[in-house]
């Protein structure tokens, strides 16, 4: 019994043996070296080279460097064959990018002690206590351990991510326990395997909070960063400003309709997804992203503590963990709770170019945000290309950091 990825769319001493031992914060690792210059001229050309080549209709970027909006640009169109310019005001449908916003909120209650990461999850959600795991041999039998908390920040719970349990009539609850109904592709802690994890984290927010997932993160993350145009849910007057999704079909990008975008952030539905379905303006995610390159903290107002931002940017994949679905894809990186991160500095030509200590996420539409700490600079990437396209993300962080960027020497593990 298979899963896939959706289509559009990142005893106590056994528990703790069980755990692999985080490695040393990734942003305690990150020396600055030489200050990373941004080329404005080189960052317009590269989004405009995005467009005239077809792999995206439009696309914008905005970058902030010690404490400093340092560019922001756009190129091509949010609605191509409406004649409507990729603007800054454009609302692009964020999908993955959502998994960090949820992380961020479950760690809120990590904080005020309602949880520890190492706790088994059916401690606070009893339908996992009696998961299977499918063998080889297509035979069902109990973990070796637990599935932890741990496990479904990191994607190593032995979920896959299967469409059904994520049907818009399911509420969280039922969504969970549908989840919980089926076998583990693998043994928990074993391998990291992208899946439907973040939405049982979820679950397990409004679980704790005693209120329903969207109504926390709209009062603790969104409101206090000021996010205000950032929502599962939105005013039916903010679908014009909605880009469109272009999808690849026999070489070309072809416009699909606003019936997904209706869907998920205009029509009535039960489910509040935690791994994807907020839409908003590049501003409002760059609000976000700054809160994470501050430890935690914007204008004032804090989200987390530093020590668990870093928590967060850590990475916690122990180095025999061997099997790592897609995620060699992205360089030279390992896995925090919710956003993947740099290990070591870029090995050949073809990697994404990047500093060591940074942590990262993006999205199915192949829209991008990555932290920084090591050049105090983040950025956000918004385009709306579908099915995924690393290319453009390569193309992105080239122009932002030249080409031959290698960021400071050394690596996180040590």
């Amino acid at each position: 019994m298979a899963r896939t990825i959706p289509a559009l769319l990142g005893g106590a001493i056994l528990l703790l043996a069980a755990a692999p031992a985080a490695a040393q914060p990734a942003t305690s690792q990150a020396v600055r070296t030489e200050r990373v210059r941004i080329d404005k001229a080189r960052i317009d050309r590269a989004l405009a080279q995005m467009v005239a080549s077809g792999r995206a209709a439009g696309a914008s970027a905005l970058v902030w460097q010690d404490g400093a909006e340092r560019y922001f640009g756009a190129a091509g169109f949010a609605d191509r064959e409406a004649g409507r310019p990729m603007r800054r005001d454009a609302i692009l449908q964020i999908y993955s990018m959502t998994k960090p916003v949820t992380g961020v909120a479950l760690m809120q209650l990590w904080e005020q002690g309602r949880f520890g990461v190492d706790d088994p999850l059916a401690l606070h959600l009893p339908e996992y206590a009696g998961v299977k795991v499918l063998t080889k041999d297509g035979t069902l039998r109990p973990p070796a351990r637990p599935i932890l908390v741990r496990d479904i920040l990191r994607h190593t719970a032995g979920f896959g991510y299967d469409q059904e349990p994520l049907a818009p009539q399911n509420d969280l609850a039922e969504m969970s326990r549908q989840v919980a109904g089926a076998p583990l592709l693998y043994e928990p802690g074993s391998e990291w395997r992208y899946s439907i994890a973040v939405d049982v984290q979820a679950r397990l927010v409004e679980k704790l909070a005693g209120v329903a997932f969207e109504t926390y993160v709209q009062r603790n993350i969104l409101e206090p960063l000021r996010m205000g145009e950032t929502g599962w849910s939105q005013p039916a007057e903010r679908l014009p400003r909605f880009a469109a999704t272009y999808v690849r079909k026999d070489g070309q990008l072809v416009r699909q309709d606003h019936a997904t975008t209706r869907r998920l952030n205009f029509a009535p539905k039960r489910l509040t997804m935690g791994g994807a379905g907020l839409a908003g303006p590049i501003d409002d995610y760059m609000r976000f992203a700054r809160m994470l390159l501050n430890e935690g903290e914007l204008d004032g107002v804090r989200i987390l503590k530093p020590s668990t931002v870093r928590l967060m940017a850590t990475d916690h994949l122990d180095p025999q963990m061997r099997t790592r679905h897609f995620l060699p894809t992205k360089g030279q990186v390992g896995f925090g709770f919710d956003f993947a991160v740099r290990t070591a500095r870029p090995a050949s030509a073809e990697e994404n170019r990047g500093a060591v200590g940074e942590f990262f996420w993006d999205g199915a539409q192949s829209t991008l945000f990555w932290v920084d700490p090591a050049n105090r600079l983040t950025a956000v990437f918004f385009v709306q290309t579908v099915p995924f396209d690393g290319t453009l993300h390569k193309d992105i962080r080239a122009a932002v950091y030249g080409p031959d960027y290698l960021g400071p020497a050394g690596d996180a593990r040590r």
